[in-house]
């Protein structure tokens, strides 16, 4: 578990986006015969997801952010009452579902979603989040995993939050484009005249790496080359990225 635990910190410490938050969890949920997980780390403002990083099958997380079912979830409602973890199957379990929140749970159990186990999150910032790992297995089979990793789970979606929260909070923007924090270091340099291969150098990645977000940057601001993204970077307020 060490080993396991020790990888995983340090994909998620080299980490850069969503993607690479992803696969760390995906790998090491997998690692521990988990098949299914979900981050859910809804805004503060409007009751409602801003990001979900899951496993779940892509046609159930679609149909969920786009009908809004983070307020309706029972489990997130749950998690967002409580500091402790809990456990759920397609029935509900301990949780008091309301009619609509049954056809939800009957929803989820149809692609698959049959066992839970989530973890609240609620951090000294106020930012709540839940991380929960399911099975499409009823229980007891996947609950004997859960009880076996249980400690080790919860060290899991703690460190996951914290880094998560500084890969999805951080993000600035340009003229009202959303920037990653890795594509706002690199368009940092590249204006004052830095190439992919120095900001490589610099920030410690390879010139591909610095090429690729640069790319990703001119791409998002909707200017053919870097030189253009890096002035309109020059141009935006720099109290925005300190």
């Amino acid at each position: 578990m060490y080993e396991l635990f020790h990888r995983f910190a340090e994909q998620l410490t080299g980490s850069v986006d969503k993607v690479d938050l992803h696969n760390a969890l995906a790998e090491t949920a997998s690692s521990l015969d988990i098949p299914l997980f979900a981050y859910l780390f809804p805004s503060l403002q409007l009751g409602r997801a801003t990001d979900l990083i899951s496993t779940y099958p892509q046609p159930w997380t679609s149909h969920y952010l786009h009908s809004r079912y983070e307020d309706l979830d029972p489990v997130i409602d749950h998690a967002r009452r409580r500091q402790e973890t809990f456990r759920w199957d397609a029935d509900g379990g301990d949780l008091d579902l309301s009619t609509p929140q049954r056809r939800l749970m009957d929803e989820a159990n149809q692609f698959g979603l049959r066992s839970g186990f989530t973890i609240p999150i609620h951090d000294r910032r106020g930012l709540f989040a839940a991380l929960t790992f399911a099975s499409d297995e009823r229980q007891p089979l996947f609950f004997r995993v859960i009880d076996r990793y249980e400690r080790a789970l919860q060290l899991i979606a703690i460190f996951f939050h914290i880094q998560a929260r500084r890969r999805l909070t951080t993000a600035r923007t340009v003229d009202g484009v959303a920037l990653s924090t890795r594509e706002i270091q690199c368009l940092q340099w590249a204006a004052r005249g830095k190439s992919a291969w120095d900001i490589g150098q610099i920030l410690g990645i390879s010139q591909r790496t610095a090429a690729f977000h640069l790319d990703n940057a001119k791409k998002k601001l909707g200017v053919r080359t870097v030189t253009q993204a890096a002035i309109r970077f020059a141009m935006s307020k720099p109290s925005d990225y300190k």
